[in-house]
């Protein structure tokens, strides 16, 4: 692997690992975002990452559970191939946004609890579920607005 490129794996496994990924799931997430071909073996992982195959067996089916990558058929090899399952991103990103969902309401049900407090007692409640609630239904939507990007529309295709 070019010295760049294994930097940029390196870089990619260090904000993931701060994220609570392992290092080795990060460093392959972050290879299969950049290796030629696309789909690359688990002795081909090892290899190019210097880690061992156990190693690299655990953090596939660790990638491959949460929905991040995917086995793929070569035709004519009995290994198994790996690659970034299209749409995992989105499919993350929409995950997480159930964790901002519960952060609101814990902050909804600490506000019910509350109801009899004083304003300035419920305030900070009132600031957790105002800020999760709005970042829910904006990603929510930003979410909703790149899907619709994706897709085809009679409306973007121009006839004559």
């Amino acid at each position: 692997m070019p010295d760049a490129l294994h930097d940029f794996v390196e870089e990619f496994a260090l904000v993931f690992e701060a994220t609570g990924t392992p290092r080795i799931a990060a460093r392959i997430l972050g290879w299969l975002m950049v290796c030629d071909p696309p789909e690359q073996s688990a002795t081909q992982l090892a290899q190019t990452l210097g880690a061992s195959k156990a190693s690299i067996s655990t953090m596939i089916r660790v990638l491959t559970q949460g929905m991040l990558i995917e086995r793929v058929p070569k035709r004519g090899s009995r290994q198994d191939f790996y690659r970034i399952r299209p749409g995992a991103w989105t499919d993350l990103t929409v995950k997480r946004l159930s964790a901002l969902s519960i952060y609101t309401q814990l902050a909804e049900r600490g506000l019910e609890l509350m109801a009899t407090a004083p304003p300035e007692q419920r305030t900070r409640l009132e600031e957790m579920r105002d800020l999760f609630g709005f970042f829910e239904r904006e990603l929510r939507g930003m979410v909703e607005r790149l899907e619709e990007r994706k897709q085809p529309s009679k409306s973007r295709v121009r006839v004559g």
